[in-house]
């Protein structure tokens, strides 16, 4: 399996803290059936700074690392960027990195609490770039949870969605498992990655959300996320299904 979505660098953010927990969060990774990890550490969100070339060179020092201790994990460029209104400048200063450097996707993180005006324009203005911005973790979005069309408009401008794990086992609370479903079931959700901090409060769930996907929508489904995350890691153009609108709420209910 792949995981486009994980905060396995060293010290650099609040995941890994040294190379000691990078590795056996390595370790977990692989129990779980994970063999190739994007690296994406946060980047401008606020408490850290994390620019292309530092991401570049501590992915290289990881990789050489497990490479020594003959650990069957292959680590992926990454970032996991907050969008900003100088998020344009960043790219033309060579800070904002697409996964793999490939300057195709990148992850795109919005604010817990909201979702900035200038969102729209951002993705619009991306999208002329040619960089398809992957929208990370969309159901723990309070504004998103609260205005479900937002989130529709934003997918049918053009940008994809990945899902947590986690969220969709439950480990972030019901509200936040039941938005994610309703993404899934609205062809909103393109793919599933762990966002895996640590090992033990954040870890790699990735199996047991596809098991829990495949109980309620098919194993079609599951081949679907598995094979847009392959694409990913080819670089090539995942599987884009027509978003479908969210029914309006009656009483607080969908």
């Amino acid at each position: 399996m792949i995981d486009i979505h994980c905060h396995i660098l060293p010290g650099v953010d609040d995941g890994s803290t040294d190379i000691k927990e990078s590795t056996n969060m390595a370790k977990k990774a692989i129990e779980a059936g994970i063999t190739h990890i994007f690296a994406t550490p946060h980047h401008l969100n606020e408490k850290y700074v994390n620019v292309k070339s530092k991401i570049i060179d501590r992915t290289v020092k990881l990789n050489e690392s497990f490479q020594l201790e003959n650990i069957p994990l292959t680590i992926h460029l990454g970032q996991e960027v907050r969008i900003h209104r100088d998020i344009f400048t960043s790219l033309e200063k060579e800070e904002i990195l697409t996964l793999d450097d490939n300057g195709t996707y990148l992850l795109l993180e919005l604010p817990s609490g909201k979702v900035p005006t200038y969102t729209q324009e951002v993705i619009y203005e991306l999208l002329l770039k040619e960089i398809t911005p992957i929208i990370v973790h969309p159901e723990r979005n309070k504004e998103l949870m609260a205005n479900h069309k937002l989130l529709f408009e934003l997918v049918q401008e053009g940008a994809l969605t990945q899902v947590t794990s986690g969220s969709i086992i439950g480990d972030f609370g019901k509200s936040i498992q039941s938005f994610s479903k309703k993404i899934i079931e609205h062809n909103m959700a393109h793919f599933i990655a762990t966002d895996a901090h640590n090992i033990s409060s954040r870890g790699f769930m990735l199996k047991q959300a596809y098991e829990t996907i495949t109980k309620l929508y098919g194993i079609e489904r599951t081949f679907y996320f598995k094979e847009n995350a392959e694409q990913l890691l080819k670089n090539q153009s995942p599987t884009i299904e027509k978003p479908v609108p969210f029914k309006k709420k009656i009483l607080g209910i969908f």
